[in-house]
């Protein structure tokens, strides 16, 4: 059996405020395939958002293992880290986080700046993913000239340019109205089905219900994992 894209085993967070010591993840035993689509669900201070940085290599654990792609990210530095998450991770948030004097494509190219491609290369891979997400037309546009459902495509497209192992998004449709939230969960459907593994972060069961397997979290351990479709 192919091994999973990752596997985490007993990680646990820990962070000291003062002389306290607040335990945020207790113990947490995952393993994502590549090429699924979960969500990750709880409720406030359940630790999904500590669990997502973890898992976007944004932060490292007290103790226990990650492992992604084959490397144990878990004992990284952070030159280290930051190259895993330029390589193997796709980021879409809530903010869209879009640089505001940039171009669409400009802002698409970015992770492949950090990555060294010349700017050929990034310019004919940018054009590609914001026409995968049906924006070959404004690409020039600068964000401000965009709708928010555009912007959001545009990070989309920005996660998905260096062809990353997982694409994890934060409340991808936090900030977006209930139709333009549709068409943005339509086109991670699309995604997925292009064979990317897709790691959703969401409170939203609408939303979740895009997902095929849903995790939930509460307390710091794992409530429930099932698969739904």
């Amino acid at each position: 059996m192919a091994n999973p894209l990752i596997k985490i085993t007993n990680i646990k967070r820990d962070f000291i405020l003062g002389s306290e010591t607040i335990y945020v993840l207790k113990g947490i035993d995952l393993e994502i395939k590549k090429g699924e689509y979960v969500a990750l669900m709880g409720p406030s201070g359940s630790g999904k958002s500590t669990l997502m940085n973890l898992l976007g290599c944004l932060d490292t654990p007290t103790s226990g293992t990650y492992v992604l792609n084959g490397k144990d990210v878990s004992q990284m530095h952070d030159d280290e880290l930051a190259e895993i998450r330029n390589k193997e991770i796709g980021f879409v948030f809530q903010t869209f986080n879009l640089m505001p004097r940039t171009s669409a494509l400009d802002n698409v190219a970015l992770p492949m700046v950090y990555a060294g491609y010349p700017k050929s290369e990034r310019n004919i891979r940018a054009t590609e993913v914001l026409t995968q997400v049906n924006l070959a037309d404004r690409m020039d546009h600068k964000p401000n000239e965009l709708s928010g459902g555009q912007r959001q495509r545009v990070a989309i497209a920005r996660a998905l340019v260096n062809n990353p192992s997982i694409i994890l998004a934060d409340e991808p449709t936090g900030n977006l109205d209930s139709k333009t939230s549709e068409e943005i969960m339509g086109l991670f459907d699309v995604i997925h089905k292009n064979g990317n593994t897709i790691i959703l972060v969401t409170h939203e069961e609408d939303i979740a219900a895009h997902a095929h397997r849903i995790i939930r979290l509460r307390d710091g351990m794992v409530e429930k994992d099932e698969q739904v479709k």
